[in-house]
């Protein structure tokens, strides 16, 4: 574990080899990493549940690495906890290979919420954090007791989670979405207008647009993205992405190209994220919108809230649309209208008014 400077990370990042877990801690970031090469260090059920999970329950490689850095973190603990190490001893000193279920088996709901203290106290882990992590432990022991039946109990189950403060998703407005698409020039405008307009009219995530082979676009300007969970879904183009996109490939190179992605980079190559989220903070910086925590996520908040506000949109066609498991992920769009709501009113040049006294008083 080690920390970097605030200007040197400014996000949560993650691709193929490890997980970045950022926490602020006052004015440093610290970083968690775990890479796939490195399960071998865990017990041997924990790997056991973690082909699991990727295998037969089909969570992407980010949730699976995030679910070993939380095991990770829970079973160094509970190993100076219930006395194997000394508690001062350096996490990467501590052998999980020799955890058995025997061991396991000791482990108690009040352990879990001793490690939940400390993570909040010692490792000072957000609400977020901590509530990902107890999703992690219980869906480990519910693994160990239904379906190895090696507990006959899970002492888990009853485990808590943090309550999360519900914000509300940052977005740009209408006006700035155009503002945006306006600034875009250079030797890619073609192709990152393209982008841009895909993300605020689709509302797709980063790794749903770089996925995109040119010939996943069908005839009837459809497209099949796999999102979160290899979860498969149906992406319906507007005009103006199929006129974006229209132009973009005028200018997509092609001699000696051999990826089919359908957004390349420089060097012809299929985009990588990171990419796609430099240039993206270049226009919004360009924009005059820099400076506002905005990024490449918040343009997916920006489609679904213009979608909701402006398009009148059901909330479950909206679910659909941007791909949520969930209702109540979706449902934080009504809370943006309703918000807005409020603002109109109060914005009315007649909020003041003096209301008259009755004659009474």
């Amino acid at each position: 574990m080690y920390s970097l400077p605030v200007f040197q990370c400014v996000k949560y990042f993650a691709k193929y080899r490890g997980v970045f877990e950022l926490e602020f801690t006052h004015i440093r970031i610290e970083v968690c990493i775990l890479r796939r090469e490195e399960f071998y260090k865990l017990p041997m059920f924990v790997q056991d549940y973690l082909i699991y999970v990727e295998a037969i329950k089909g969570h992407s490689e980010l949730s699976v690495l995030e679910y070993a850095s939380d095991l990770r973190t829970f079973f160094r603990y509970i190993s100076k906890l219930k006395g194997r190490y000394p508690m001062s001893t350096d996490d990467e000193e501590i052998d999980l290979t020799t955890i058995d279920i025997e061991f396991i088996k000791n482990i108690t709901l009040n352990d879990a919420y001793r490690f939940l203290i400390y993570c909040k106290n010692v490792r000072k882990n957000s609400e977020t954090t901590r509530a990902r992590r107890v999703i992690a432990i219980r869906r480990f022991f519910s693994y160990l007791t239904d379906n190895l039946g090696l507990l006959e109990k899970n002492p888990m189950k009853n485990l808590d989670a943090p309550k999360i403060k519900k914000s509300l998703p940052k977005y740009l407005t209408l006006e700035e979405s155009q503002k945006l698409l306006s600034v875009i020039d250079g030797k890619f405008k073609e192709r990152d207008f393209a982008i841009i307009l895909l993300f605020l009219n689709c509302g797709m995530r980063l790794s749903e647009l770089v996925s995109i082979d040119y010939n996943d676009i069908r005839s009837d300007n459809t497209l099949v993205i796999t999102g979160k969970g290899n979860k498969e879904r149906t992406v319906y183009l507007n005009q103006s992405c199929i006129d974006a996109v229209a132009e973009y490939m005028k200018v997509r190179p092609k001699d000696g190209v051999k990826d089919r992605a359908l957004f390349l980079s420089a060097r012809n190559q299929r985009m990588n994220p990171r990419t796609v989220e430099l240039m993206v903070q270049k226009y919004l910086d360009k924009a005059g919108l820099g400076g506002r925590g905005l990024s490449v996520h918040k343009l997916r908040h920006t489609a679904a809230t213009l979608m909701y506000q402006h398009g009148n949109v059901d909330v479950l066609v909206l679910k659909e649309i941007l791909g949520h498991e969930n209702l109540g992920t979706t449902e934080i769009y009504t809370h943006i209208q309703s918000d807005a709501a409020k603002k109109a009113i109060e914005s009315n040049p007649l909020s003041n008014e003096i209301v008259p006294k009755g004659n009474n008083e």
